[in-house]
């Protein structure tokens, strides 16, 4: 067999490996082998698109549902409106949000599991608290509530205090952050989003 017929090149390309790698493999040039990627106008990945298949190697690591019975269609709803509201739109590369609900933050996570296929151990969750909080109770405040192993906590970061206010009431136990890194998942829910509201303003229809 031709080793460097398209099909073939194109084939190891799309596994994920990169033209080195690939020349590497067949023990040839670099060069050599980059002409041929030319020769046969095999689409070359942009930087970003070339890390997200190396950090992902066996695809996706999400999964969007299609067929969706009621409550699974009031779930998906709910944890739009949870992105869309407590979310961050400003990165691109993960899906966040943050409150100091735990009910709500576990609602989310459902959502993340149910409707998009997002395994929990890819989650990751960061704890922000005033500097008059005490950070063990408040961390296994958390802990307790969300049921996920301490390795998928990161450093909390300490906020110096407001002094006197209502705050402390709310942050008695800080504010929790759920997150997914992941520019795919964050495209395909910013995408959710602008297909509900341009269908529908009300209700749940185009979910």
């Amino acid at each position: 067999m031709n080793r460097l017929n398209k099909n073939f090149l194109t084939k190891l390309y799309n596994k994920g490996f990169s033209i080195q790698e690939i020349a590497d493999k067949l023990k040839i040039n670099y060069h050599t082998l980059k002409y041929y990627f030319g020769k046969y106008k095999i689409p070359r990945r942009s930087w970003s698109e070339a890390t997200y298949v190396k950090r992902n190697p066996n695809g996706d690591p999400f999964k969007i549902k299609k067929k969706l019975n009621q409550k699974e269609v009031e779930l998906k709803g709910l944890g739009l409106g949870l992105f869309w509201g407590e979310g961050c739109h400003t990165n691109r590369f993960e899906v966040k949000l943050g409150n100091t609900d735990p009910m709500l933050i576990k609602k989310f996570i459902e959502f993340l599991e149910r409707i998009c296929g997002v395994k929990r151990k890819k989650l990751r969750f960061q704890l922000q608290i005033f500097s008059d909080v005490n950070p063990k109770e408040a961390f296994n405040f958390w802990l307790n509530n969300l049921k996920v192993p301490v390795f998928q906590f990161t450093k909390t970061i300490v906020t110096p205090s407001r002094g006197k206010g209502t705050y402390k009431k709310k942050c008695k136990y800080g504010v929790l952050t759920a997150s997914c890194h992941n520019t795919k998942l964050k495209k395909a829910l910013d995408e959710m989003l602008r297909k509900y509201w341009s269908k529908s303003a009300f209700g749940l229809e185009g979910l």
